[in-house]
């Protein structure tokens, strides 16, 4: 894939304008994208689906090890290549990864994926199969849940060979009512739709 655009950190309250962008021309290509989450997907991030879920698997996950998480990566990256995929059914088939697919059909081609993560950075729910289960280690994941409440990372502007369009992954930090960080969203979007 060719890289168009560096990587860019960005605050939800930032200008629509990205700041530390080394040239102007970056920054024209990065902003109908921040525009994008900021308008069309942050709304929708405070939605019962989303946090209920993230709770749960936060509660549930609290005390995995490195070696656990390590392991139910694998497990996801064998089913993946094989045939079972139990683990893979689980998480497509939840409520969550149901609201996300809604999300991406109704966002009219601009969203061409869309995937939540806990706060350990392993899948909740998504609208299409990863091909990790932990995002954890990931700049998607470090930049925006680590980077704490109202984090917004927008990730390089990529051509995909097979569809001959330039794609972008935009991650944001989901907080609870409280505005405690419980996890992360990607959205994958479609720039020559928008």
């Amino acid at each position: 894939m060719k890289r168009v655009v560096t990587a860019l950190l960005l605050a939800c309250s930032a200008s629509a304008v990205p700041m530390g962008v080394s040239m102007a021309q970056d920054a024209a290509q990065l902003a109908p994208i921040a525009d994008y989450v900021k308008s069309d997907v942050t709304p929708w991030l405070s939605d019962p689906a989303i946090v209920d879920a993230l709770k749960a698997q936060d509660a549930t996950n609290a005390n995995l090890s490195a070696a656990d998480i390590d392991a139910l990566d694998k497990k996801w990256r064998a089913e993946v290549d094989g045939s079972d995929h139990s683990m893979i059914d689980g998480v497509l088939g939840n409520a969550l990864s149901k609201f996300l697919q809604e999300k991406k059909a109704a966002s009219g081609g601009k969203i061409t994926e869309i995937f939540v993560m806990d706060a350990k950075g392993l899948n909740v729910g998504q609208s299409d199969v990863t091909s990790d289960y932990w995002q954890g280690d990931e700049a998607k994941f470090q930049k925006s849940f680590g980077a704490g409440k109202d984090a917004v990372f927008i990730d390089e502007i990529e051509k995909d060979e097979s569809t001959q369009t330039l794609q972008s992954q935009a991650s944001v930090t989901i907080s609870d009512d409280k505005g405690t960080p419980i996890g992360a969203i990607t959205i994958g979007v479609n720039v020559d739709a928008l």
